[in-house]
Order: C-alpha cells, then sequence, then structure tokens
C-alpha cells in the first residue's frame, strides 16, 4: 500500500513523529510490533495495529513478548486499512480516509451496556421424520440430552430405545434459548412410550399401515384390529385413546421440517430450522453443541414509556417498532399498561425500531447515539483537516458489510476492472445498518458530510430495507427543500460477491452533493428529537438559499417523524381529547378560553390525536415549516377557537357553544332527557346539582 507515514502525522495528531511504515509487520519486520507492544506497556498507551488480516497472530506475538501486557489487561486496537483504502486504484489520494480511521480507531470504548442472561441445560429436541432426527441425535447425543418430536411418518427408528421419542403434529414452538415450550397434538393408536419396538405389530397387520417408526397410518387401517391382540400385555396400541394435547420445555430446538416453526425473519436463539440441508445441519451441528451452560448477551435497547407515542386510552397511534420487529420481540401493550413491550431475550440488536421511533421512547444502546455520533464526527473532523474533500460515509454491518468489502477491496487489487473503495468514502461498521437513522444521518450532513451511503446484504430482512428506504426519502426531500443539490442519502442494496461490480460501479458513479459551508460543532444527544432539532437548525441556517428564497414549508413523506396537524374546524367541537391523547406536548388547550393550541416542533406525527378524536376531525400533514426562518414551528398557534357557552342559571362558562349544542341535539329524543333533565344540560355542574336538589318532586339517582 503506498501509505504516507508523513501525511498521517500531520494530520493526526496523536501521531506526532510517526515516520516509519512497515510493509511486512506480521513476518520479519515482527520485532518492530514486539518493541511497540513493549513500548506502549510501559508508558500506559493504547496500541494500534492497521491491519485485521493477521490480528490472531498479533495476539500470539503479544503474549509471547516478554515486558508486554496481556490482551485482556491492555487490548489491542485494531484497524483495517488495507481493504478498505490501500486496495484501492485511490490508494495514492487517500491519506485523509486513512487518518480518519486511524483517529476513529482510537476513540474510547463504549460504556458497558446492561446484559440478558441465559441458562441452559442442554435438553433438546429434534423435530422431524424418524430416520433423519436420529441421524441428527447421534451426532449430538454425546453432548446434549436429545428426545425426538416425529412430525411425519413413514421413516424408521432403531430397535434400541436410546432416548425419549415422541410424535405428532406441532402446534406452537414458542421461547428462546433455554426457555422454549413446544407444544403438540398426539393422536395416533400406538404409545411410543410403552412401545418396546418388538415388531410384533408391523408383522400382524394385513394392511401394512405400521411401518418401522411404529405409528398407524390410519388411511391405510381398516380396523383389523389384529396389531391390539398382537401386542398383548405391552398394550402400546389402544384405537380408543383420547388425543392429547401435550406440552414440553426445552433449551434448544433443531427443526428438520420443510417449514419452520417460526415465520419471522430473525430467528429465536437456540431455535436451529436446516430442512434437508446437509450443510446447515452440519453447521447446526456444531454450534448446539457449544450450547449449554450460562450465556450472556448485551441488552441492545433502553425504552422509556413516558415518550412512546403507541398508545393512549386504549387507542393506537404510532406502531412503527412493533410492525419492522424481524424477531416478534415487540408487543402492543394498547389494552393494559399502554405502550409496548420488548422481550430482551428475543431482540437481537438489529436497532431498526430505535431508527423508526418517532419520540426517541426506544434508543439503541450498543452503542448509544452519543458515542456513535462522537465517532461519525471524529471521521468528519480528522478528514477534513486531512485535506479530504466531500465525504461519503458507507454505513454497513460489521458482519456481511465488512465481508463484502474486503472482499471488494481485493478484487480490485487484482482486478482490473474494479475500482475498490473511492478515496472519499469513509467505511463506518455498525453492529447493525438499520441502528443508525434520521437524526444521525442529518447530523452528520450539518458536520460537514457530503453524502450517507447505506450498504445493506442479505443480513437485512425485508423490513429493514423499506424502513431505510422511507427515511432516507424523508431525508432528502428535507435537504432538497433547504435547496441542498445532489442525492444526500442513497442505499446500496447488494447479496454477496457476485454483486461486487455493479457495487464498485455505483460507488464510483455517485456524485458528491451539496454540504454546508461551516460544519457544525455540536455532539449528538442522548434525546433523539434534541440531536434532529440541533441537525435543523444548522442545516436551515447554512442552506443554499437566503431565508427569504426558501418555502414556507417543505412537504415530506408519511413517514416523516417531522409535521403539523389539521384541524376540520366545522367538526371540532373542542372536547380537548386530542390535547391528553398527545404524548410530546404538541397540543395544548388554553385555561382562559376555548382554544386548541399547537406547537408544530413538538409534533412526532404519532397519529394518536387523529385516532382519539371522536369526530374524525383530525389528519396529519407531514412538512417542515420554514416559515419565519423556521421560528414559527416553535411558537404555539391557535388550531381552532370557539365561542364559550354560559351557565343558563348563573352564566358561568362551562363549554363551547358547538359542542353544547351537538349534546343536545343528540340527546333531545332521550326518554331520560326531556323537560328540565333537558334544561339542566345547560347548566354548568354546580348548577345543575343545585337544580336538581331544589325540585322535591325530582326523582334522584340516589332515590334509586
Amino acid at each position: 500500500m503506498p501509505l504516507d507515514g508523513a501525511g498521517l502525522a500531520r494530520a493526526l495528531p496523536q501521531a506526532e513523529g510517526l515516520q516509519t511504515v512497515h510493509t511486512l509487520l506480521c513476518r520479519h519486520e515482527a520485532v518492530q510490533f514486539q518493541r511497540a507492544a513493549k513500548s506502549a506497556a510501559a508508558a500506559g498507551e493504547q496500541l494500534l495495529v492497521a491491519c485485521t488480516q493477521e490480528k490472531r497472530l498479533f495476539l500470539e506475538l503479544n503474549a509471547q513478548t516478554e515486558g508486554a501486557l496481556p490482551a485482556e489487561e491492555q487490548p489491542i486496537r485494531f484497524v483495517n486499512l488495507r481493504e478498505t483504502g490501500g486496495w484501492s486504484k485511490d490508494a495514492r489520494g487517500a491519506t485523509p480516509k486513512l487518518a480518519a480511521l486511524i483517529a476513529a480507531a482510537q476513540l474510547p470504548e463504549a460504556e458497558p451496556v446492561p446484559t440478558v442472561s441465559y441458562r441452559s441445560a442442554g435438553r433438546l429436541l429434534v423435530i422431524g421424520a424418524a430416520e433423519a432426527a436420529e441421524r441428527a441425535a447421534a451426532m449430538l447425543a454425546d453432548k446434549l440430552d436429545v428426545t425426538l418430536l416425529l412430525s411425519e411418518a413413514g421413516s424408521a427408528l432403531p430397535q434400541g430405545r436410546e432416548r425419549a421419542v415422541f410424535a405428532g403434529r406441532v402446534t406452537a414452538v414458542t421461547g428462546w434459548l433455554g426457555a422454549f415450550q413446544v407444544r403438540w397434538d398426539s393422536g395416533n393408536p400406538i404409545d411410543l412410550d410403552l412401545c418396546t419396538r418388538c415388531n410384533a405389530c408391523v408383522d400382524a397387520c394385513p394392511e401394512g399401515a405400521i411401518g418401522f417408526d411404529y405409528q398407524v397410518d390410519l388411511s391405510r387401517c381398516t380396523s383389523h384390529r389384529a396389531c391390539v391382540k398382537a401386542c398383548g400385555v405391552a398394550g402400546a396400541i389402544d384405537f380408543g385413546r383420547t388425543p392429547e394435547s401435550m406440552a414440553e420445555t426445552f433449551d434448544l430446538v433443531l427443526d428438520l421440517r420443510a417449514a419452520p416453526a417460526f415465520s419471522q425473519h430473525a430467528l429465536p436463539q437456540g431455535y436451529f430450522h436446516v430442512a434437508s440441508d446437509s450443510a446447515r445441519l452440519f453447521d447446526a451441528v456444531l454450534k448446539l453443541r457449544e450450547l449449554t451452560g450460562e450465556f450472556e448477551k448485551p441488552k441492545f435497547f433502553q425504552y422509556k414509556q413516558k415518550l412512546c407515542a403507541h398508545s393512549r386510552n386504549e387507542r393506537v397511534g404510532c406502531d412503527a417498532c412493533v410492525q419492522i420487529c424481524s424477531a416478534r420481540a415487540i408487543a402492543s401493550e394498547a389494552t393494559t399498561t399502554g405502550g409496548i413491550r420488548v422481550e430482551p431475550h428475543l431482540c437481537v440488536g438489529c436497532g431498526a425500531c430505535t431508527t423508526v421511533c418517532p419520540t426517541g421512547a426506544l434508543a439503541y444502546a450498543y452503542p448509544d447515539a452519543p458515542t456513535t455520533g462522537k465517532r461519525l464526527r471524529t471521521l468528519l473532523a480528522t478528514y477534513a483537516r486531512a485535506g479530504g474533500r466531500d465525504t461519503a460515509l458507507l454505513l454497513h454491518s460489521e458482519g456481511a458489510g465488512s465481508r463484502l468489502l474486503g472482499d471488494l477491496g481485493r478484487a480490485a487489487r487484482t482486478d482490473a476492472d474494479i475500482h475498490g473503495l473511492p478515496a472519499r468514502v469513509l467505511p463506518v461498521g455498525l453492529w447493525h445498518t438499520a441502528s443508525v437513522g434520521l437524526e444521525l444521518w442529518l447530523t452528520a450532513k450539518a458536520q460537514g458530510a457530503s453524502q450517507i451511503f447505506i450498504l445493506l446484504t442479505e443480513e437485512e430482512a425485508p423490513e429493514y430495507r423499506e424502513a431505510l428506504r422511507e427515511q432516507a426519502a424523508v431525508a432528502n426531500a428535507l435537504l432538497a427543500g433547504l435547496g441542498y443539490a445532489g442525492a444526500h442519502v442513497q442505499v446500496f442494496e447488494t447479496r454477496d460477491a457476485r454483486d461486487l461490480a455493479p457495487l464498485d460501479a455505483a460507488l464510483r458513479g455517485a456524485a458528491p452533493a451539496a454540504t454546508v459551508r461551516l460544519p457544525a460543532a455540536f455532539a449528538a444527544q442522548s434525546d433523539k428529537r434534541v440531536t434532529l432539532e440541533l441537525a435543523l437548525e444548522h442545516l436551515m441556517a447554512q442552506a443554499p438559499q437566503a431565508p427569504q428564497a426558501l418555502p414556507d414549508a417543505v412537504a415530506l413523506p408519511a413517514a416523516s417523524p417531522l409535521g403539523a396537524v389539521v384541524v376540520d374546524t366545522g367538526r371540532c367541537t373542542l372536547c380537548l381529547s386530542c390535547v391528553g391523547a398527545c404524548p410530546a406536548a404538541a397540543l395544548a388547550d388554553n385555561p382562559d378560553k376555548p382554544q386548541l393550541r399547537f406547537i408544530e416542533k413538538n409534533c412526532v406525527q404519532c397519529g394518536l390525536c387523529a385516532s382519539t378524536c371522536p369526530e374524525d376531525a383530525i389528519s396529519l400533514v407531514p412538512r417542515l415549516l420554514l416559515a419565519d426562518e423556521g421560528k414559527a414551528r416553535k411558537q404555539p398557534r391557535v388550531l381552532h377557537e370557539a365561542q364559550p357557552y354560559g351557565c343558563i342559571r348563573c352564566g358561568k362558562p362551562f363549554g363551547t357553544l358547538q359542542a353544547v349544542e351537538a349534546m343536545l341535539g343528540r340527546l333531545a329524543g332521550h326518554p331520560m332527557f326531556q323537560g328540565e333533565a333537558l334544561q339542566r344540560l345547560k347548566m354548568c355542574g354546580d348548577c345543575r346539582v343545585i337544580d336538581i336538589y331544589s325540585n322535591p318532586n325530582e326523582t334522584r339517582i340516589t332515590d334509586l
């Protein structure tokens, strides 16, 4: 790689004095690494190795170096400069990019997060046909306690009884590693628990309806019942047995059936569906053999119910997180406590729910937004300080995304038609691509990024792809409305190394987009809406057009977390039920007069106001209000006001004219509201009580 040590030193203040660039540090220059390891240990400094290919070898060298600290006491950082920058047709101009990657790799580790625990005793259920289930069990029985559930007839069990065997139709599989609940209906006349596998029934059946799986094919059986007589003392065959529903708990499930027990994209940990694929079976067996004991994973999310816009008073508003979760880990609790419930044992950490959450009630924690924001800001600032221009951040997963970029870099080294990552494209590895969304994209734009590229691979569920495309459409519409030219957020979809050429061409052909004149200096906050507002304010202030040349509002797609509500004043009775339902304090009343007021900046477009309104008088308008240089969206404005209705007895206002007239119109024909009772509806609460008790002939509820 054509590395410029002096150029990197100028771009990285912490690399002052860097002059030597190693070319074979993992081989005949290994002594240089050992000296650096000893020096870092003596000075208490962090050691960074710009090579991931030989990570294992460097860790071994460190362990063998006298005076170096063990990796568990002082972890060595690794960063890939080769495939992401050095192996590219732009390698000689990639110094700013490499400096940015080195700077980001030296940032402190994210704060630890709470963990979720699993405990597995190794109880495995294998579901499938007898022969296939037995073959799988034979590979696992020395490590796990295996039980078979025969889900179909027609194959053979061995004569020896080495493990528990059940038969029946699976009706439900729920749970996760260490806590699977499996239910099935058992209706076959032969009880496998009593069956001795003597084969007497097989020989006795004249129709050949009993196979060596010791189940009766009822479609062939003609009720000779010779098998019952042959079974004799064992009594394993009973055609009068009542079908029963059975349930058992298992730690692990290996499913050999054609269709999986779960329909979601992300299967629960501890469940393996392999069908008849021998390669997948071998991979599952290797993993299953290691799944006994106690395990932990990060709790990927934080949930603040007070911010949640999912439901109020059993009315559902925003359900974006429920719809997008590919692990079915999120469920609505609109009819109980309100809000949602997230099962951390099922959560796979994709973060898509936090991306589509308009309020920030669900926040990604692995790492959190401030940590990710600091990383993006470090990349952008270092790249710019080193002289780089037109920065594009390429967000990709640390799994399939990293492998794909590695393939692209290696192809660029050997294939003249492959360019490799352009020098202006900075790769950003994430636990999952869907965990970063609109507020951090716009923050990166405000901090000087030209573009944000999102690389999707076969890892991403269809729900994630759609949500990211929708969020990208919102970002692009918003930036275009502010006058920033170009395609700012672009989604690149690919499968594997077979798509390298189209991906390479797309990255190379993406023209830079307009960016801010002065990059922002603010840091991403833990509050999603605060971060979004900071980004919007800077982008509006730095808009290429003068404020007076901007439109009053920018129309946005339906997925927008920004917008207004429109009230049909002809239908609205100012009952103010929408005010009580609003989770973001965007709607408010006026204690001094009948008014409905609105602060657009607070609106998250959840729709709770619209679903709560008894008059169907509210609709949503996704947009970004720019009037008065953006100040109008921060000020309360009146959406509707009405003439107050005064009590006919004391004159005190107690409602609106429209609401009281609507009530009188609806109740005028009711037998309980005739004569004086109807007149009392025109009184305030106090006068209504006084009038009732001042009439001795009035029948009161207390008299009934």
